[in-house]
């Protein structure tokens, strides 16, 4: 069968050898430091060595140690350049590509689940995948209908390698902290281990993916491609063209990038408006630019893919975000003090100063003070270091806030989908995203006197058990008609960097998942999904 689980005993070993090459990298900058070198430059070469051993083995892997260096790979802008630039293509790697399972284990599964006539389902099937990622591969078809379609594979024993692998990473987590400056390693490993019954489970993936297929059907911005088949192990989806948001990362345009950046931001505020439903893996393999946005052939489309992780969320985004974001803008330390506590970021145990929390927190929302801000690597590494910092006044007070488990996939999300923008290099007008969908960011008197809401403030719930139908509360009208937002206010000037002129790219097919024929989505076609 397949190579993924190959053995164990060899899994773990590569694993286990990790934290041993950390120590003797640790030994060796102890040296080095005693011949006089700079902790700063020391510690900088120990992190790129670190990082270079730590991607080589999670991408030879694949399972629950490709699934964590996907997760690690979106915060690579928060790294300095000096130690990003070498491995940031090892990074691009793991998000784009992943050592195929063999093509015999392939025909197994699909006869396994589809019958051993199986091919009279296809009209073409490449049995070259177009993508392999941490837990299957899509490979291209033409279904027996005439549609193109991506059909995606779970590697057989992908579940034991996943949690195997978690378990043994989360073991040595602490070592791993050096790689990004501020960020706790071991709740991200502990999160994406918990939520492994429903990464594997296809069932809810298409269910999830049909839900935004039908929310976003007519959306002149973002496209999810419709699901035509879903069985256990095998997910069939209508196949999807663009350019993936890797290779606008690397060589985009300006405007690319710009647009790019808008409708990411656009679909983070959204999706959980329109659906109900956080998609909860925003790296850049799961989304591509299609041609054919709201100004036509040479305007730029959102596609997206993989909704094997979702937080279920009825009524959108919690409303508390949204206020506390708007008082904070505003200035008001002790009522942001006040909901904090509310919602549990502050235990009772705990008394901070509301004016430092909130010159805590003002640095972090600069993006949404501008009418226009300009995401940058350099921003995130200025955060980064000034969380990461222990010298830090901010470093300090980070310590004695608290992530309440409700919100612990949100923040995760929300810091991701910075860490891409960062990697665009886009000028986004987050305010504008903020505005139109984010539940408490606009006062009710404001949103009574005329502007359209956001279909119901959002509520945190118990999170649903996986194989619940996810609840969905009505949503505003489909915006077909709406007009994108960046577009209503284009002649406004942003903060910084000018559109250049459009410049159409030529783009590489990118995958989708598979779903079930009643019209559920599962999307995943990068090699970035799994």
């Amino acid at each position: 069968m397949s190579d993924l689980p190959r053995k164990a005993v060899t899994r773990t070993a590569k694993l286990a050898a990790l934290p041993l090459g950390f120590a003797g990298r640790a030994t060796w900058g102890l040296g080095k430091r005693i011949v006089g070198e700079s902790a700063e430059i020391v510690g900088r070469e120990l992190q790129q060595r670190t990082a270079e051993q730590l991607f080589k083995v999670l991408g030879e892997l694949k399972g629950g140690a490709m699934k964590f260096g996907q997760a690690l790979s979106v915060f690579e802008s928060a790294l300095p350049e000096e130690v990003a630039g070498p491995y940031r293509a090892a990074l691009t790697k793991l998000q784009e590509a992943a050592p195929p399972m063999p093509t015999r284990t392939v025909h197994a599964v699909l006869e396994e689940r589809l019958g051993e006539d199986w091919p009279e389902l296809f009209l073409e099937f490449e049995d070259k995948p177009s993508a392999a990622a941490s837990i299957g591969q899509v490979h291209h078809g033409v279904w027996h209908d005439g549609r193109e379609v991506a059909v995606k594979v779970q590697y057989p024993g992908a579940g034991e390698a996943l949690l195997s692998d978690l378990n043994q990473l989360s073991r040595f987590a602490r070592l791993l902290g050096p790689l990004v400056p501020g960020m706790d390693v071991k709740p991200l490993i502990a999160e994406l281990r918990d939520r492994v019954a429903e990464e594997l489970d296809y069932g809810l993936e298409a269910q999830a993916q049909r839900v935004h297929a039908e929310e976003f059907a007519d959306d002149p911005d973002v496209v999810v491609p419709a699901v035509v088949h879903q069985c256990e192990q095998v997910l069939v989806t209508e196949w999807m063209d663009g350019v993936p948001l890797s290779e606008i990362i690397s060589d985009g345009t300006e405007e690319q990038r710009d647009r790019a950046g808008q409708l990411l931001a656009r679909f983070l505020f959204s999706g959980p408006a329109l659906t109900g439903l956080l998609h909860a893996d925003p790296h850049p393999g799961n989304f591509r630019l299609l041609p054919g946005g709201p100004d036509g052939e040479d305007d730029w489309r959102l596609g997206v893919l993989d909704f094997g992780t979702v937080d279920r969320l009825p009524g959108g985004l919690p409303a508390p975000i949204g206020e506390a974001l708007r008082m904070t803008l505003d200035g008001e330390a002790e009522a942001v003090y006040e909901m904090l506590c509310a919602e549990g970021f502050i235990r009772e145990t705990i008394e901070l100063d509301p004016d430092a929390v909130l010159e805590y927190l003002l640095p972090i929302i600069e993006p949404a003070q501008a009418e226009a801000f300009t995401f940058t690597r350099g921003w995130m590494r200025g955060q980064a270091a000034r969380i990461g910092d222990p010298r830090s006044p901010a470093y300090q007070l980070a310590k004695q806030l608290n992530l309440p488990p409700a919100y612990l996939l949100i923040h995760r999300v929300t810091l991701s989908t910075i860490g891409v923008l960062c990697q665009l290099g886009g000028t986004v007008r987050l305010r504008d995203e903020l505005r139109e969908w984010l539940p408490g960011f606009v006062p009710e008197e404001a949103e009574a006197v005329g502007a359209a809401t956001t279909g119901g403030a959002g509520k945190l719930v118990p999170r649903q058990a996986v194989d619940e139908t996810p609840v969905k509360e009505p949503s505003k009208a489909k915006p077909a008609e709406r007009r994108s937002a960046e577009q209503k206010s284009a002649k406004r000037k942003p903060t910084k960097g000018k559109p250049a002129a459009r410049k159409a790219a030529e783009g590489k097919p990118a995958e989708v998942a598979a779903g079930d024929e009643t019209a559920e989505p599962a999307g995943e076609a990068s090699a970035a999904q799994a």
